[in-house]
This record gives structure tokens, sequence and C-alpha cells, in this order.
């Protein structure tokens, strides 16, 4: 079973991390940190480890970057008790318990030093445009989730409460039956992010996961609540859950996903449409009333002009990254690469026999 989700995002808060909720250390038995700066083959070691695990049919988790959808963060083999993580900036990871536990692999030893001295001024530049970049995308997502928390906030008055609780007592009593034991143990990650792409969802993973999919129809952020009342109830039923927070708000669950009874509970909204068929359907959006409506649509479209903004700044932001890796490339000893992905694989693997 393959999964995608990410533990990064991209918001008006800035860069949200989910990067210490990665592994529980105290049940993972290796935890590979991967150092070396931009180019150096961080996501293809990972890419390697990802797909050699596949082919031994182990189960693999995959984490993309919130900067690009296309490149690894890091990957995790359940089945193995193992996971490799790129520790560099913006998600900068450290050992907690060297060697014993988890280790730094080290790829910036692939560089070409004295080459690379030789090319400090394009290094230099294509870095500084790239964080410069970034950092236009972020005000102008800040900007967008002002205006946007405004209107949402006048949607949610109008909300019939008493209607939508209803409903979900309904849910948990239908489909929350009691597995007993201990509490259910609760895993966080994001489902998609804003990217140089626009916005990106991994669905499938849900897919994967879930054979029974509700969908929560909501584009004024009115189910956070609904949703923290049935993962409360999952998890006291004795499930696990993996929650999915809002890449705007960490304190708002979007979609809810509860593997052992193959449930989700999945938001659609302007940025984020199930395009899966749903077992049963919410609509959030028919229980709101409010007199303001122009206001609304008026906020809606100055949301999305600033995201077209900070979406070309993140495309900016993925052209310098790509300039600044084509500097590196040249200089890298890729086949020194693979052959320590191999070497580490090997290591991993041997964890199952």
């Amino acid at each position: 079973m393959t999964t995608h989700f990410f533990l990064g995002a991209n918001s008006g808060e800035g860069f949200q991390s989910l990067y210490p909720d990665l592994a529980d250390l105290e049940k993972i038995r290796d935890l590979i940190v991967l150092k070396g700066g931009p180019g150096v083959g961080k996501s293809t070691f990972m890419k390697q480890v990802g797909r050699a695990a596949e082919e031994a049919g182990q189960q693999v988790e995959y984490i993309w970057c919130s900067g690009d959808p296309d490149s690894l963060d890091a990957v995790l083999l359940p089945e193995c008790a193992a996971a490799v993580v790129d520790g560099t900036s913006p998600h900068v990871v450290e050992p907690r318990y060297p060697a014993a536990v988890d280790r730094y692999v080290n790829l910036g030893q692939f560089y070409d030093v004295d080459a690379l001295k030789k090319r400090r001024l394009e290094v230099v530049t294509h870095t500084e445009a790239y964080k410069e970049a970034y950092q236009r995308a972020f005000h102008c997502l800040k900007a967008a989730r002002q205006v946007e928390r405004s209107a949402f906030s006048r949607m949610a008055q109008g909300l019939d409460r008493t209607r939508l609780d209803r409903r979900v007592s309904g849910i948990i009593a239908r489909e929350l039956r009691k597995k007993g034991g201990e509490e259910g143990v609760t895993t966080r990650r994001f489902l998609g992010s804003m990217t140089h792409k626009g916005y990106v969802w991994r669905f499938d993973s849900v897919d994967v996961l879930c054979s029974r999919v509700y969908e929560l129809a909501d584009r004024w952020e009115l189910g956070s609540g609904a949703l923290a009342r049935l993962h409360d109830a999952a998890a006291a039923a004795g499930w696990n859950t993996i929650v999915c927070p809002n890449p705007e708000d960490l304190t708002q669950i979007r979609h809810l996903l509860i593997p052992g009874l193959g449930l989700a509970f999945v938001t659609s909204g302007d940025d984020c449409a199930y395009p899966g068929k749903p077992n049963r359907r919410l609509r959030l959006d028919a229980m709101t009333t409010s007199g303001d409506r122009a206001r609304v649509r008026f906020a809606r479209r100055m949301t999305e002009t600033l995201r077209e903004e900070a979406l070309a700044a993140l495309r900016e932001a993925k052209s310098s990254h790509d300039a600044l890796e084509a500097v590196y490339h040249p200089h890298v000893d890729f086949d020194g690469v693979a052959a320590l992905a191999r070497e580490e694989t090997n290591r991993i693997l041997g964890y199952v026999k």
C-alpha cells in the first residue's frame, strides 16, 4: 500500500510545519536525516529508497514538498519501522537519539567543493532570489487570509448549529462503533498545500485508505467544529485517525481519515474539490444564511487576486531554485549518492528479515 501526504504547507502564516509529527521516535528503529544543499540528490535518494521498498512489497508513505510537489521531503516505511527525511531548512530535523535511533547521512560529501567555490556569485544570486520570492508569496497569502477570515466570520454567524450538531450526532451513532481498548492514536498530515502548481491535494491517499467517504461541501470553513467532534468520538472509541489540518490554520481540521473503519470525511471548497464520488454529502453551505453575501463575494474576488499574486511568486521561487540546482548538478557525484542510497536501503529492508 502506498500513500502520499505533505508535512509542510505554504500559508499566510508562512511555512506551516508538521515535521515534529513525522514519526514516533519511541517506536521507530531507524530515522535517517539527510543533510546537504540544493541539487545534491536528497529527493532522488528518497525516491530510490521508496521504489526499492515498494518492489519488496513494503508499505510506503511518501511525503512531498510544498515548494515542489514532484520532489520528496520524506519517505516512511512503517513495516520496517524506518524513515528518511530531508533535514534541511525550512524543515530542519535534528537527531534526538543519535545513531541509536536517528542519525545524519551527509550527502554534501558528494559535492566538488573546489568547483563550486568558483561559482559562488551564481549560488548567492539564485539563493537570495529564491528566498525573496517566497517572502513575497507569504505576504500575499497573509493578506488573502486576512480578507478571507473576515468573510468567513460573517458566514459563520448565520450557521444553523443545531441542525449541524444533529447531523453529526447521527453520524457518530451510525458510523463510529466502539472498538474497545485504549484511545486511538492521532497522526497529523497535510493532505495538500498551495504550491507553484497551485493547490495540490492528494485525495488518492483517501481512496487508498478509505472505501467510504463523506464529503462536506463547505466554502466558508464552517465544518472544523463538526470534524473535531467526529475525531474526538473516533479516538474515544479506540480508532486510529489521520487528522489533516487546514494549512491556513493548524487548529482547524480540514479532512479526517479513519483507516480502520475505511471511513473518511473530506472537505470540498473553492480551493479543494474532492474528485471522487462520495457515499454521502453534507451541504454545510446550505446550513448558513447571511444578508451580506455581496460583501462576501467581493472578499472572495480579493482573495483570489491576492492568491494569484502568491502563485506567481511561488513560480518565480521555483524558477530560481531550478537555476540554483542547475549550478550544482555538474559538480555532484550522483553515482556516489546512488551507491549510498542502495547501501542504506539494504540496511533498512534488512530490518524485516
